[in-house]
């Protein structure tokens, strides 16, 4: 898995609090990006399957440009609203989100 240098920044305390050995880990090829911040654009490289992962700041407009669907949730720890992504969709920019699951194929 690879960050891009904003995502560092903006991830904070938590976002993606990355316990999962990285030699067995599954990613789902490709970025995940969202707006964050003062409308700052944030993404990820390769993010790794099967987890729930909190945002640990604001979160919205997900964009999934990974090989596999991912879901975005209302709540943290992936509960409240869900919202599917199939590779290559995006929700509105407006739209909030608290936690994502990537690889939910």
């Amino acid at each position: 898995m690879r960050f891009r240098r904003p995502v560092v920044i903006g991830l904070g305390g938590a976002v993606l609090a990355l316990t999962v050995s990285m030699s067995a880990a599954v990613a789902a090829d490709g970025s995940f990006a969202w707006i964050g911040p003062k409308g700052k654009g944030y993404s990820i490289t390769d993010p790794p399957d099967g987890h729930c992962f909190d945002m640990g700041q604001e979160a919205r407009g997900a964009v999934n440009a990974t090989k596999k669907s991912l879901i975005v949730y209302t709540g943290k720890k992936c509960t409240g609203s869900a919202t599917r992504l199939a590779p290559g969709k995006s929700v509105p920019e407006k739209t909030p989100f608290a936690s994502v699951k990537f690889g939910t194929e």
